[in-house]
């Protein structure tokens, strides 16, 4: 299931990029988007080989829901890190 919300999660991502980049804004929601991706490819190829191993594809259980939600507060924590660091509109170099 975790691999289904961290999906969501970087298309949602790659569109609010999209978006933001053509209104000429820069919210680094390239590396939101970059990580969320990755992980996705990531778990991907790791399903495809516990389905070649004769496993199933895909767990839907709570414990999987909970995975992939905290999957995906995990990468937008290390984004919201690399938002303060580089701190786009300067808003914490005001003060």
């Amino acid at each position: 299931m975790w691999l289904v919300i961290l999906g969501y999660g970087a298309v949602i991502a790659t569109a609010l990029w999209y978006v933001s980049k053509a209104k000429g804004e820069d919210l680094c929601l390239n590396y939101l988007a970059t990580i969320l991706w990755g992980a996705t490819l990531m778990f991907f190829i790791d399903h495809l080989f516990s389905y070649i191993r004769g496993e199933g594809f895909m767990d839907i259980s709570a414990d999987a829901v909970a995975l992939g939600f905290s999957l995906l507060l995990v990468a937008l924590v290390i984004w919201l890190v690399i938002l303060f660091i580089k701190d786009p509109k300067k808003v914490l170099r005001k003060t």
